[in-house]
């Protein structure tokens, strides 16, 4: 049986511990045997090496070397798969850059704030499993700009700047599709990442639900 470990916590904003239980919910229909800890801590308190699959939701705060070494190595070196989403992965602890380097992105900005509505693209012409036969879709929520990896595969953007936003939040950039869903490898395991889900109503259904399952089972070694 394939196995995972969720860790949650960080800002309560993301409700961590409900973005938890969802993903155990997804996995475990998925037939995986999952342990779900409110703790870092459990990052070396359980053979990592042993799992199919990481899930760490916890946005911002800081990690320990001790605690976050074991998850390193478990992705880079023995293959296991890493999946999450918005701030739980790409804004968490935001000063190590090995884990930026690990999960393929920084958040950085998401102008307007909450309840922005937006459109998800997903990219044609890829055929990849997490996406295939899913069609671009719309979203009210944190609009993410983030800093990626060019070595991501990127499964869907989203437009900045935002049309629906009045100038003053505008993000002052060139017009850009910036990834919100990718996949990737570092080292032997297999990474994925959806922006969505500043709280667990953004993925609890349709496309963000489904994208969460399909990226789920396709990191899982």
């Amino acid at each position: 049986m394939r196995s995972a470990l969720i860790v949650w916590g960080g800002w309560d904003g993301h409700e961590p511990e409900g973005v938890a239980h969802l993903f155990r919910e997804l996995l475990e229909a998925e037939e995986f045997a999952v342990t779900v800890s409110p703790t870092l801590d459990a990052f070396k308190e359980h053979d990592l090496t042993a799992l199919s699959l990481i899930v760490p939701i916890w946005t911002m705060g800081t990690i320990a070397p001790d605690q976050r070494d074991p998850v390193l190595s478990a992705v880079r070196d023995h293959g296991v798969g890493l999946a999450g989403c918005h701030g739980g992965m790409c804004d968490a602890f935001r000063t190590d850059t090995e884990w930026q380097f690990m999960t393929g992105g920084q958040w950085v900005a998401h102008p307007g704030n909450d309840n922005v509505r937006y459109t998800v693209e997903i990219v044609p012409g890829l055929d990849h499993p997490v996406t295939a036969g899913l069609a671009d879709f719309e979203v009210e929520s944190e609009q993410y700009y983030l800093h990626t990896d060019p070595a991501n595969t990127v499964l869907a953007t989203t437009r900045f700047p935002n049309p629906t936003l009045p100038a003053e939040v505008n993000v002052p950039v060139e017009p850009c599709a910036m990834p919100q869903v990718w996949v990737r490898r570092y080292g032997r395991g297999r990474v994925f990442y959806s922006a969505l889900g500043h709280q667990r109503r953004v993925v609890e259904s349709g496309v963000p639900r489904e994208l969460l399952r399909r990226g789920c089972v396709w990191a899982a070694r």
